[in-house]
């Protein structure tokens, strides 16, 4: 929990950023809101055709006693809207980095400078960043494919459901948006995620975080510049307790061990 808890305080961490490079952030706005906008079109559209949508997939439903249609078409309706906010989510984020590729990248540099140890210059490059989005829109399709399945148990289907596609998608997000600083210190993307899995839970206390605010009305456009500095953060505290762990695992000198330190430094001399 304290490791899922330190990913989730990045993210927040990101957010303080509006004070200290304030110009930078807002111009990360200006794509995730023209993104937000045209997901939530199609989110609303989704919204109002909902009833006509779950009767047709429950045809045989038809001629079930009121209360147990009923329930098989919320249980349906649940679903549906619960892969849909999956698909959102994923395509959002995918769309605003490749739309808003030189002022995401403005934050990352910015985030880079201050905490120290910048990556050399590297260009993450338009089509690489088409091609993250498709892989990440298609897993997001299987995310909302297996939280949709799961939201059709009856009864608890609608919360388990919630917390499944929650929980997956956060995980997609924290691949995603942390790919730029990892890719940019020459990591390929097996490695990448090879070092997401050593540190689960501080991945996911990220990525849960930035789903839950991309669940609020407009916090998704509010919360994309916070997410972005959030995420480099989140790829420099993995490689750091990485370089950590390693220094710790460093075989001991063998004149060490026997002679002691002091023996084994007269002997280097």
């Amino acid at each position: 929990m304290r490791e899922f808890l330190h990913g989730a305080a990045l993210l927040g961490r990101g957010f303080s950023f509006w004070r200290r490079r304030p110009g930078a952030m807002a111009l990360g706005l200006l794509p995730a809101a023209i993104v937000g906008a045209l997901l939530l079109t199609g989110l609303i559209a989704l919204a109002v055709n909902l009833p006509a949508l779950t009767a047709s997939v429950t045809p045989f439903a038809e001629g079930w006693p009121g209360l147990w249609a009923g329930v098989i078409r919320i249980a349906a309706g649940t679903a549906m809207l619960g892969g849909a906010l999956v698909i959102v989510a994923v395509s959002f984020t995918a769309a605003t980095l490749v739309v808003g590729e030189p002022f995401y990248e403005r934050i990352w540099r910015a985030v880079e400078r201050e905490a120290g140890d910048p990556p050399q210059d590297s260009t993450y490059g338009f089509w690489r960043g088409v091609g993250d989005a498709v892989a990440l829109v298609a897993r997001g399709v299987g995310v909302a494919l297996l939280a949709g399945l799961t939201g059709l148990v009856p009864v608890v289907g609608g919360a388990l459901g919630a917390i499944v596609g929650v929980t997956l998608t956060g995980w997609l997000l924290a691949d995603e948006l942390s790919s730029r600083a990892l890719s940019a210190r020459g990591i390929p993307a097996p490695q990448r995620r090879r070092l997401l899995r050593a540190h689960r839970a501080r991945a996911l206390g990220f990525g849960v975080a930035t789903q839950l605010c991309f669940l609020v009305p407009l916090g998704a456009v509010a919360s994309m510049p916070a997410a972005v500095a959030g995420s480099t953060l989140l790829a420099r505290s993995l490689l750091a307790e990485n370089s950590t762990a390693a220094a710790g695992h460093r075989p001991v000198d063998p004149r060490v061990e026997r002679d002691g330190p002091g023996r084994s430094a007269r002997i280097g001399s």
